[in-house]
């Protein structure tokens, strides 16, 4: 049975980060939605550009999740740390163990909850004093997994992100294979 994402999506989420994410996990064969936090399907990425997400929050429970996912961007990273809903979903999660992760920004949204303390985690570089701040072990390494909890740096890790997801969710061998298709070489 395929496995289930949800990605949530604000104003202003760094458009790699978010579709990135979206495209290999989906080339992989996971099921993963998109997920509006606002009234409307409709969203704006960090650089413009309007696109509709598959789900509005309120119309989903997330029972059936396999992991859930925040891209970074300004001022994305903001509105999802003030979203209660999604907060809440956040903290119900982390606390039952499932899979959360985030990148770029968005690691800070965890570390605000409380979820990188004592954790091995990595962020945006502006962003590191932030997670440390709240307690995270930081590392400059591309993505950091530990436990539960995934942190990735920003654009430029994206596909390492993304492939860390597949292999979590999958195997090493999907994620290879996916890597493979996209001519990716790290």
């Amino acid at each position: 049975m395929s496995k289930k994402v949800y990605i949530f999506l604000a104003d202003g989420f760094e458009d790699i980060e978010g579709l990135t994410v979206v495209d290999l996990l989906r080339r992989a064969q996971i099921d993963i939605k998109t997920v509006s936090i606002k009234d409307t399907k409709e969203v704006q990425t960090a650089h413009g550009i309007s696109l509709l997400t598959d789900l509005l929050f309120d119309e989903v429970d997330f029972t059936d999740a396999d992991m859930l996912v925040l891209p970074g961007g300004m001022p994305g990273t903001k509105y999802l740390a003030g979203s209660k809903p999604l907060t809440d979903l956040l903290t119900d999660f982390y606390n039952k163990g499932k899979k959360i992760a985030a990148i770029c920004a968005a690691p800070s949204v965890f570390s605000g909850l409380g979820f990188l303390k004592g954790r091995k985690a990595t962020s945006y570089p502006s962003f590191m004093e932030v997670i440390a701040g709240d307690g995270a072990v930081t590392s400059e390494d591309s993505v950091v997994v530990d436990g539960n909890v995934t942190t990735s740096r920003g654009l430029g890790t994206a596909v390492d992100f993304a492939l860390s997801l597949i292999t979590q969710l999958e195997n090493q061998e999907k994620a290879e294979e996916i890597a493979e298709s996209v001519v990716y070489r790290h």
